[in-house]
């Protein structure tokens, strides 16, 4: 038991960050041009939740699934698990998540009344996920190649699916958020031990 208490976080890091920031340039690379129509649904995405929004909680929901289950497959399955054994756990968690999300789509719950805060806060979320966070890469002295787009990367399609979800009732939080908020988890500890590996590693 000591022994085990004697590893921290970074121990348990499979990969250099310069292997991270990689994968996202080939799986682009390996795609293309789908990062293109990904990101115009962001676009779709965004207008359905702004335009008439208790009338396209089947679309965004429907839209927000079928992504989870591309990025769990397309993603996890073909690219991160080159450089990380544990994306083989983590696509099926993806891929329930799609499932529970075309149920939503299938029971079609009413959103959030427009202009209330809880939808402006979603639809904020939802914005800096399609259109902020692929600058993110350029910011950080990465290629433009390698940047998160949303519908391809998974935490850029979190962000804007925990946006969608702050539209939704209650009820359907309880079900919908757990992924969601264990993956931001997850990628925030990989990001935070990524950040304190030393440049060159």
């Amino acid at each position: 038991m000591a022994e085990w208490l004697s590893y921290s976080l970074s121990d348990f890091l499979l990969f250099a960050p310069r292997a991270y920031w990689r994968l996202f340039e080939l799986h682009n690379a390996a795609w293309w041009p789908l990062p293109l129509l990904t990101f115009g649904t962001g676009m779709v995405l965004l207008a359905l939740g702004t335009l008439r929004p208790r009338q396209h909680a089947r679309w965004m929901a429907a839209i927000l699934g079928l992504l989870w289950l591309w990025v769990a497959w397309g993603f996890f399955w073909r690219h991160y698990v080159t450089i990380n054994w544990a994306a083989v756990y983590v696509a099926p968690l993806f891929a329930l998540q799609a499932a529970l999300l075309l149920v939503a789509a299938w029971r079609a719950p009413p959103l959030a009344r427009p202009g209330s805060a809880r939808s402006l806060t979603g639809l904020s979320l939802v914005a800096a996920a399609v259109f902020l966070y692929p600058v993110l890469a350029p910011l950080s002295g990465r290629p433009w190649a390698g940047a998160e787009i949303f519908g391809m990367a998974p935490d850029p399609t979190v962000i804007a699916t925990l946006g969608c979800l702050l539209l939704l009732p209650g009820r359907w939080q309880q079900m919908l958020l757990p992924i969601p908020l264990l993956w931001c988890v997850a990628s925030g500890v990989t990001l935070w031990e990524l950040a304190r590996v030393p440049s060159g590693g």
